[in-house]
C-alpha cells in the first residue's frame, strides 16, 4: 500500500553515539529560575560529538513540493541519523532552519528568515517546518549561506560534523553575496556546503549549484521536488502506534511552559498522522531514540541529570494530580514512569528492526528525493569525521 509520508525527512538527524572527545569543553547543567520558571541549559559534553545541520529551504512559489518532501521525510531522516556510531561517545543532533526567496520576507534582509537557530527540540523543529508556506520571490543563495554561517552557533572544534544543505531551483549566482565568498567563509569554520537543485541535473550544473558544493568538497544532488513521497505500510505499524500512546503517558510536565510543550508533542503527533499513519510510525520511532529528549519540560528526562534538583521545581507548575505529593512520592512516581518509558522504547526499537527489514524487502530505494540527498551527503562527510552507519 502506498501512502504519502511527510515525516520521513527529519527522522534521520539525531542520536546518542560515540566519537572522539572535544578539547576545552565541559559538561554542565545549569539550573536557572526566571519568574519561577525552571529552565535548563546544557553545555557541550566532552564525550559528545555534534551533528550540526543547517537546512536552507527555498520557499518561493515553485517550491511547494520541496517543502512537502521535507515534512514527509523529516522523521525518517532523524531515524537514519540515530543509527550513527562514532567510537564510544554520544552523538547529539542540532538542526537549524532558514527559509529564503519568499516575497513575504523583508527585502532589506535579502528575503531571508532564520526560522529556528540550532535546536535539539524535535517537536519545535517539526512545528516550524509545518508552518512554512511558499510565495514568489528572489532567491539569493550566497546571501542565505553567508547569513547562516554568521548567525548560527557553530562548534569551533573541527571534530564535529558541520553541514549546510541549501535547496532551490534558481541560479546560484543571484543576490548581493558571491557564493564563492560564502564558501570561503564556510571553509574557515570547517563547514561543508551541500547543494540540492530542484530540477534537471544538468541544469543545476549549468546554474552553478554543483560548483557551489564543490568549493567546500560538499555533495551536489538534483531531485524531483514534486515527486510524491511513498511510505511502505508494514505489519508492525499498528502495534507501534499503540505503543506511542503508552509512551506519551510517561511524560510528566513541569514549569511555566510544561503544559504547552506536552500539547505541542500531541500536535506534532497529529501533524505526522495528517500525512499518513505510516508517517506517524516514523515519528514514534524517533521518539524512542536518544535524540528525543525534553529535559526542559519533562521530569523523567530532567531527572536523568545528576545536577537536577527536584526540590526547586515549583509545585504549582506540576500537573494537578501531582501538586500535593511529597518530594519522596514524586521521586517514586518519576522512577515508575522512567521504567515504563524504557520498556516501551525498547519494544518500539525491536519492532522497528523488523519494520526496517520489511521495508527493505518490499521497496526500491529512491535516490531522487530530499531524504536520499541529505543522507548520502551526511554519511559521506560523516565518515571523514569517524562517524559510521555500519551495522
Amino acid at each position: 500500500m502506498k501512502t504519502v509520508c511527510i515525516w520521513s525527512l527529519l527522522c534521520l538527524l539525531i542520536i546518542p553515539v560515540s566519537c572522539k572527545a572535544e578539547n576545552n569543553s565541559r559538561s554542565e547543567l545549569a539550573f536557572q529560575s526566571e519568574n519561577s520558571h525552571q529552565i535548563y541549559t546544557s553545555k557541550t559534553d566532552p564525550d559528545t560529538k555534534n551533528i550540526q545541520v543547517a537546512l536552507l529551504l527555498d520557499t518561493s512559489n515553485s517550491m511547494d513540493g520541496l517543502i512537502d518532501q521535507a515534512k514527509a521525510q523529516l522523521w525518517e531522516i532523524v531515524n537514519e541519523l540515530s543509527y550513527a556510531k562514532c567510537g564510544h561517545y554520544k552523538i547529539k543532533l542540532q538542526i537549524a532552519l532558514y527559509e529564503y526567496g519568499n516575497d513575504r520576507l523583508p527585502s532589506k534582509e535579502g528575503y531571508i528568515r532564520q526560522v529556528l537557530p540550532f535546536s535539539e527540540d524535535l517537536d519545535e523543529i517539526s512545528k516550524e517546518l509545518f508552518a512554512l508556506t511558499t510565495n514568489g520571490g528572489n532567491e539569493y543563495c550566497g546571501k542565505v549561506i553567508n547569513t547562516s554561517i554568521n548567525q548560527l552557533d557553530w562548534k569551533k572544534n573541527n571534530d564535529h560534523l558541520k553541514l549546510i544543505f541549501i535547496a532551490g531551483n534558481e541560479p546560484f549566482t543571484q543576490g548581493p553575496v558571491n557564493y564563492k565568498d560564502a564558501a570561503t567563509d564556510a571553509m574557515e569554520k570547517d563547514i561543508t556546503i551541500n547543494t540540492i537543485f530542484c530540477g534537471n541535473y544538468k541544469q543545476g550544473i549549468e546554474t552553478n549549484w554543483k560548483d557551489g558544493a564543490a568549493l567546500t568538497q560538499g555533495e551536489y544532488s538534483a531531485i524531483d521536488h514534486n515527486k510524491e513521497t511513498i511510505h511502505i505500510v508494514t505489519p508492525y505499524d499498528d502495534i507501534i502506534l499503540e505503543l506511542n500512546r503508552k509512551l506519551n503517558n510517561t511524560y510528566i510536565y513541569y514549569g511555566n511552559e510544561g503544559s504547552k510543550k506536552i500539547s505541542l508533542q500531541a500536535e506534532q503527533d497529529s501533524n505526522a498522522r495528517s500525512y499518513s499513519p505510516a508517517n506517524a510510525v516514523s515519528r514514534t520511532v524517533s521518539k524512542s531514540s536518544g535524540f528525543y529528549k525534553n529535559k526542559s519540560w519533562d521530569l523523567v528526562d530532567a531527572a536523568e541529570d545528576k545536577d537536577f534538583e527536584l526540590e526547586k521545581v515549583a509545585k504549582e507548575e506540576l500537573p494537578k494530580e501531582l501538586k500535593n505529593k511529597s518530594n519522596t512520592e514524586l521521586k517514586q512516581y518519576i522512577t515508575q514512569k522512567s521504567n515504563e518509558r524504557k520498556e516501551v522504547q525498547e519494544k518500539i526499537q525491536k519492532l522497528n528492526k523488523k519494520r526496517i527489514t520489511y521495508i527493505k524487502n518490499n521497496s526500491k530505494k529512491d535516490a531522487s528525493n530530499l531524504e536520499a540527498a541529505l543522507m548520502k551527503a551526511i554519511k559521506t562527510q560523516g565518515e571523514k569525521k569517524s562517524f559510521s552507519w555500519k551495522e
